[in-house]
């Protein structure tokens, strides 16, 4: 499955919450899926600065091509948005690794 990973980016320590993505980037392509990281724009936002609403366009038109939805812990108005987006697209949304199907 193509799996978009959602969770907090802006509150807290950005580097950081783009870590967690990527860790749990690894984990997913470990256990067969292809993990879609959306906190990699941190690094594009950086040599290219976009509008919040312009980066939550972006990341809604990802959710909706995804198989599914990895919703991270933490407070995170995009984040809750995304998994609302993914539910009304009938799109999975796990909250644990453990909860993803094998692939």
């Amino acid at each position: 499955m193509i799996v978009y990973i959602s969770s907090p980016y802006s509150i807290g320590d950005q580097i950081l919450n783009v870590r967690r993505q990527i860790d749990t980037a690894d984990r997913l392509l470990e256990l067969g899926h292809i993990p879609f990281v959306p906190c990699l724009s941190h690094f594009w936002h950086y040599l290219s600065p976009k509008m919040t609403e312009e980066w939550l366009r972006i990341d809604a038109a990802f959710v909706a091509r995804c198989d599914a939805v990895l919703r991270l812990k933490g407070i995170s108005t995009g984040a809750d948005l995304e998994v609302a987006i993914a539910e009304k697209l009938g799109i999975p949304v796990y909250h644990t690794l453990d909860e993803i199907p094998d692939e």
